[in-house]
């Protein structure tokens, strides 16, 4: 399944290994600083220069970043919030003596085993044992691709990925698809770069793996040897990968192939064996994400060494699990992750972990009693009818674009009509019967949680698809559109203040969960979403005429964003942000026009001394207040489809006409571009 969410989240490995054995510097939220407020405004700055450090400012001034992260804003500040929440519905069912549902049990019992930190410090490496074992004794490229397999099923990300997708040709079929995978470095191009911080990061890395490997109970001289294979092995994978950019195009990921062409693509890996091992179900074709990259892999199993892949298995069973171990390996795992890449300075109280570990292990089982607990009919009835109002805001802007040809409109708005809208938490929850979760064995549970769900992904592999599914967990403090499903998705963890207040008026309200409503509908119709069609097929239904306009808008939201600078020296890349800055542009104009038909009639009545389009702007302004650390955003500027902070404020607000009138800024300010410069697609 292919997401667009509205922003990056963590990657699971970095989000359960970030946290802490050690407590850290608590982050406060106070409640009357919860959602908008004119408090957080500089007023010493100027609007018409830079609208992030005039919404912002007070708030950036306050809120500096705690130590224990990389970056903290306000969509950190609502993720604090909903631990708080989680952390009282799992203490309560881990405390629970008598009487505990199944679902008491298991997320009780997780949580409780995850928090004894004694535990784990006895157990020390010795969770790593049976997989240590079982690669000892590997002896051919065959048997080396053959235990991948069976390490994937247990969340090692080895190799490459195996999972079930959407067939992108025919959206109603699942079928399987294996994809490139398999690096300890967040992207390929840490491996590609020669640049002088990309030569020290990598040395770093095998300065870590090093250590890792000593405290796994190798020695000092072995420890590095393997480093230096697994700094060799992944970097010839990554030669072989794709980019974050080319990725962005389907039909590049879209390579369907018979079980014959695959041995013609890649001879040296068994592929009908591999399939077994996995557990994927007979098939007949596959989907290869990035053919290139198996054909590295390849080459790679005929030139590398059983004992070099043997370093490299291993290296990713200890990264796997590192952050289950002891406080050491947690340590080690977090002064690489979380301080060199991202700038964290102290490691996240353990209580954090384990509410994460619990969210990421058993979604939905968690999921359903925060609903209980937090989400009312009440925000549900209002959040659909805003969603109804947006939708309504896209039909009307369709009709009136000039440069999109009648055959064109007539699908796009064929393509609106059939968006599903998911709103708070599924409508079926996943049965998590058959996972055994037992008090004291930490290592087990988070192993037999994953092979639960890698299996349940596979065994979709033939099945009509179920639209059913959610992506995200109730909790999360994000949105996303899927274009095979062809669907907008809000959990309920974003709908709270600052994106939606009950009781705030409508303005503030429409700049914010407004805001990221329209940025959802407007991804149906970005770059990569318009190559689907309404059904969800990768499919070209535009006109040539149409194509050749849209391209021409796009590359000139491309162009502006390309002039920013992320950190130092490196700028934000056009082509990897281009369609969450189409999402920003877009979904702007659709909850401003949807404010404005809300308000018709309605006399503009100040609030606080602002208009209702002055509150509409601060609304989307403040939901993006983030103080990020350097290194961070270095790593965001590489692996991140969305823009720095700032400029998903100051950069959509500087083409809208509707701002410059709002906050009365002259023609040559810098929040004013030029007639001739000035972006807008939708």
């Amino acid at each position: 399944m292919k997401r667009v969410s509205l922003v990056m989240l963590i990657p699971a490995v970095l989000a359960f290994s970030l946290a802490a054995e050690t407590a850290g510097v608590e982050p406060k939220v106070e409640p009357k600083r919860l959602g908008f407020s004119p408090r957080f405004i500089d007023s010493s700055a100027d609007p018409c220069k830079s609208f992030y450090q005039y919404a912002c400012g007070n708030w950036l001034k306050e809120n500096p970043t705690p130590p224990e992260y990389a970056s903290w804003g306000r969509f950190a500040e609502l993720g604090q919030r909903n631990l708080d929440e989680l952390r009282k519905i799992l203490e309560t069912a881990a405390a629970k003596k008598e009487g505990r549902s199944d679902l008491e049990q298991k997320i009780g019992d997780f949580y409780a085993t995850c928090m004894d930190e004694g535990k784990a410090d006895a157990l020390g490496a010795r969770p790593l044992e049976k997989a240590m074992v079982r690669i000892a004794v590997l002896k051919t490229p065959e048997s080396i691709v053959l235990e991948a397999a069976n390490l994937r099923r247990s969340g090692t990300g080895v190799l490459f990925s195996l999972d079930s997708t959407q067939d992108a040709r025919n959206a109603k079929e699942m079928i399987a698809e294996a994809d490139q995978g398999g690096l300890g470095l967040p992207d390929r191009d840490y491996y590609t770069k020669d640049d002088d911080k990309s030569k020290k990061l990598r040395a770093q890395y095998v300065e870590h793996v090093t250590k890792m490997f000593v405290l796994a109970g190798d020695d000092g001289e072995k420890a590095a040897r393997e480093a230096k294979s697994v700094m060799e092995i992944e970097t010839a994978l990554a030669k072989g990968a794709m980019t974050r950019v080319e990725r962005r195009d389907p039909e590049k990921r879209y390579n369907r192939m018979k079980l014959a062409e695959l041995k013609t693509l890649a001879p040296r890996i068994p592929w009908a064996d591999t399939f077994k091992v996995a557990g994927l179900p007979p098939v007949d074709s596959i989907n290869i994400g990035s053919p290139g990259y198996f054909k590295a892999l390849d080459g790679l199993l005929a030139s590398a060494s059983i004992d070099d892949w043997k370093s490299y298995l291993r290296w990713h069973v200890v990264h796997r699990d590192a952050a289950q171990l002891s406080v050491a390996f947690v340590n080690e795992n977090f002064r690489f992750y979380g301080t060199t890449l991202t700038g964290a300075k102290a490691l996240q109280p353990r209580w954090k972990r384990c509410v994460t570990a619990t969210d990421q292990s058993l979604r939905d089982l968690l999921g359903k009693p925060y609903v209980d607990a937090t989400f009312g009919a009440e925000g549900k009835k209002r959040m659909l009818e805003m969603v109804a109002a947006l939708l309504g805001a896209m039909e009307e802007d369709l009709g009136k674009l000039s440069w999109m040809d009648d055959a064109t409109k007539v699908l796009a708005k064929a393509k609106l009509g059939t968006f599903i809208q998911k709103i708070g938490y599924p409508d079926r929850w996943v049965d998590y019967g058959a996972v055994k979760v037992t008090k004291g064995d930490l290592p087990g549970n988070v192993e037999r949680a994953r092979r639960f769900a890698f299996d349940r992904e596979l065994a979709k592999v033939g099945k009509p698809v179920d639209k059913n599914e959610w992506g995200m967990t109730p909790p999360t403090v994000n949105a996303y559109y899927n274009p095979q499903f062809n669907e907008i998705v809000f959990p309920a963890g974003i709908l709270q203040p600052p994106f939606y207040e009950n009781g705030l008026d409508d303005a503030p309200n429409f700049g914010g969960i407004g805001g990221v409503i329209g940025h959802e509908i407007s991804h149906g119709f970005d770059d990569q979403g318009s190559q689907y069609d309404k059904d969800g097929n990768l499919k070209n239904w535009w006109t040539e005429k149409a194509s050749v306009e849209f391209k021409r808008r796009a590359g000139c939201v491309e162009k502006q964003f390309s002039e920013y600078v992320a950190v130092d020296d490196v700028k934000v890349n056009g082509k990897l942000t281009l369609g969450e800055n189409i999402g920003d542009l877009g979904g702007l104009k659709l909850a401003r026009m949807a404010l404005a038909k809300t308000l018709e009639g309605k006399p503009a009545t100040k609030i606080d001394g602002f208009t209702p389009d002055q509150r509409f702007f601060l609304g989307w302004g403040q939901v993006w207040c983030r103080n990020t650390t350097p290194e961070d955003r270095r790593l965001r500027a590489q692996t991140d489809p969305h823009a720095p902070a700032e400029y998903r404020v100051d950069g959509p607000l500087s083409n809208m006409k509707e701002f410059q009138s709002a906050f009365q800024c002259p023609d040559d300010a810098p929040m004013v571009r030029k007639v001739s410069e000035v972006c807008e697609v939708w």
